[in-house]
């Protein structure tokens, strides 16, 4: 394990890229991760490290942690730091290659139906959500609020729920 500091981090940002800073932050983050530089428990800089180090707002460098951490590349422990995630590593080699057809016939499928590979993602995600959402409802505590997104057929889309 390792401690990655600000100081030897290196970003350039793309001025002409129409992405925003955060995205090009984090793309840069999730490809050192995949290939290799950035190991399972290695510690990323803190936020605002990391910010002070490449001139850039605390706010972005904190969205792109985010971003990676609900993508699964990092993990956030409370007081101690970020840190590289080893979930896609702890997998073994047949159950990477399974999850890789599975992904594989999944985008395949859904490129039959018409679907771009980012209309896929947006699907995926919404659907994740929701997944997380039911399972929040299933451990519920009675007298526990939750705010449920719905169709814009109401006034603001929003609809509060007592549990």
């Amino acid at each position: 394990m390792a401690i990655i500091s600000a100081d030897e981090f290196t970003f350039q940002p793309d001025p002409d890229s129409t992405s925003p800073l955060w995205l090009q932050l984090r793309r840069h983050l999730a490809y050192l991760i995949s290939a290799g530089r950035l190991k399972p428990g290695d510690q990323l800089p803190k936020i605002r490290e990391l910010a002070v180090a490449l001139s850039i707002n605390f706010n972005t460098v904190n969205k792109s942690y985010l971003s990676l951490a609900s993508d699964g590349y990092v993990k956030s422990v409370r007081g101690k730091g970020v840190f590289v995630s080893d979930a896609l590593s702890s997998a073994g080699n047949e159950e990477r290659e399974e999850v890789t057809a599975l992904l594989r016939d999944c985008l395949q499928a859904c490129k039959a139906c018409g679907l771009s590979y980012d209309d896929t993602l947006n699907q995926m995600k919404r659907y994740v959500q929701k997944l997380k959402m039911d399972e929040a409802r299933a451990r519920m505590v009675p007298g526990v609020n939750i705010i449920e997104f719905v169709a814009a057929d109401g006034p603001d889309g929003i609809r509060k729920k007592e549990a």
